[in-house]
């Protein structure tokens, strides 16, 4: 059967769970990728009408001179505070989305995969055709954040990882699960997902 669109397929999993080279693998098997989180950064500081509204909900102390996202201000003042996060949010999603409906566009693939650590928690797991969660121990995660961002420390990461649904939750929810643990090879577990993906089509 000749799919006319492509599968769209969320790639989600908690910080530290290794989404990303998981994203890697499946970029290596030739399929398109958009990285959500590096997307809304990039449109945070380059999409005009996201740029107006983040000023309008913050103040204009939330671009620095040079017209870019202070980071620092709004770490200060935005992320500390849960309804704040909510509402920056409820910004920046919808221009993620947006952004993420014309790159759909632009590719012939027989699926595509959005690479994004809320998809649940935001809902556009609905305008999915399947999610994969990328499944990990918290301690091992805990201990990869460490080593990969020596900037964080562990209550800035616990405060990350409360954001984020727990993993027995997210298992659940997703179509498929890939295991990241010491025990377990990502790459033959990546070509199972591929090839039941495959001949979904």
């Amino acid at each position: 059967m000749n799919n006319p669109k492509p599968l769209l397929i969320g790639l989600t999993g908690g910080i530290g769970s290794g989404k990303s080279t998981v994203a890697r693998i499946f970029q290596i098997l030739g399929i398109p990728v958009y990285f959500a989180d590096d997307r809304a950064k990039w449109l945070m500081n380059h999409d005009p009408i996201l740029v107006e509204e983040i000023k309008k909900e913050f103040g204009p102390e939330s671009f620095t001179e040079e017209g870019l996202l202070n980071r620092e201000y709004l770490a200060r003042t935005v992320f500390s505070d849960p309804e704040k996060v909510k509402k920056i949010n409820s910004l920046v999603h919808p221009a993620v989305g947006k952004d993420f409906k014309s790159w759909a566009e632009q590719h012939k693939s027989p699926y595509l995969i959005k690479e994004a650590a809320l998809i649940f928690e935001t809902g556009s797991n609905k305008s999915l055709d399947a999610v994969i969660n990328v499944s990990s121990p918290l301690k091992i995660r805990l201990a990869r954040i460490l080593m990969r961002d020596p900037h964080r420390n562990e209550a800035q990461i616990n405060q990350i990882i409360d954001q984020q649904l727990p993993d027995e939750q997210k298992n659940e929810l997703a179509d498929f699960v890939i295991k990241n643990t010491d025990n377990k090879l990502l790459i033959p577990q990546v070509l199972e997902v591929h090839r039941k993906i495959i001949s979904k089509l």
